[in-house]
């Protein structure tokens, strides 16, 4: 324990202490996601038709593009 800083430890068990309803309602952060969170779904023909789609129309920050 002596590596990890105090205040870290004493939060880390503040929310261990809560009940998990609560660390579960908290457990994820929604995060909009340009052009992909404005449509409700997206249907492909083929693999390559998405990959395409994400690279023209994804920024590259959402890290969809190829490699």
């Amino acid at each position: 324990m002596s590596s990890v800083i105090p205040e870290w430890f004493d939060e880390f068990e503040a929310a261990a202490r809560r009940p998990l309803e609560v660390r579960w309602r908290y457990a994820f952060i929604r995060t909009y996601k340009p052009v992909m969170d404005d449509e409700r779904y997206r249907a492909f023909d083929t693999m390559e038709d998405y990959r395409q789609w994400c690279e023209q129309h994804l920024p590259d920050w959402l890290g969809y593009g190829r490699i």
